[in-house]
């Protein structure tokens, strides 16, 4: 069996190409955590919506797909219980679990589980397959984040959707496809050694 075989199976993340170990699997969950944190700084307001742009939800589907969704999991969770002890690396600084946007980061916890069950069962492969886990991923976010928005600051869910998902679109689609070629680039690239 070759190298590129042996790499690219399923069964297997990007962060199982690592030798394992309980200080690996440690460091990957710390390092996930603090990559969301510090992905979730790159914000935007969004006029008229409560709910920035960040790249958070790019970090957190990616930590999700390269860890796997036991680690991707503990990772979120770290970086939730974190940000809701006082830690200021949710989107803007801020901490809490009061703002209106916290579903969302309640939504990436799910959805790191998700996208890293898909991976390991190979979804991070292939261009498609990856825009498709993206995708889901994204989708579990919003069916998270846009009800947690509408109770928390007494939306109608039709607002809560024009004010926490449709401005979103088109910067997800670029997410997607960002992981489109950075995923299965990176199996490529293992796949060489």
């Amino acid at each position: 069996m070759s190298t590129a075989t042996a790499t690219a199976r399923p069964g297997r993340v990007l962060a199982d190409l690592l030798p394992a170990s309980r200080t690996r699997d440690i460091a990957l969950v710390l390092g996930g955590a603090v990559l969301t944190g510090l992905a979730a700084q790159l914000s935007v307001p969004v006029p008229g919506s409560p709910v920035p742009v960040t790249g958070q939800t790019f970090a957190a589907l990616l930590v999700g797909t390269a860890l796997g969704a036991r680690r991707g999991f503990l990772s979120l969770a770290l970086y939730a219980v974190a940000g809701v002890a006082g830690v200021p690396w949710f989107a803007e600084g801020g901490s809490g679990a009061g703002a209106v946007s916290f579903g969302y980061v309640l939504g990436m916890l799910l959805a790191s589980a998700a996208v890293g069950a898909l991976a390991r069962r190979g979804a991070d492969r292939s261009p498609l397959r990856t825009a498709g886990t993206m995708i889901l991923g994204e989708a579990v976010i919003y069916a998270v984040g846009v009800p947690y928005l509408a109770q928390a600051a007494h939306l109608s869910l039709s607002q809560a959707v024009a004010a926490g998902l449709t401005p979103f679109l088109i910067g997800d689609a670029l997410k997607a496809a960002l992981a489109m070629g950075a995923l299965p680039a990176a199996w490529k690239l293992t796949g060489r050694r």
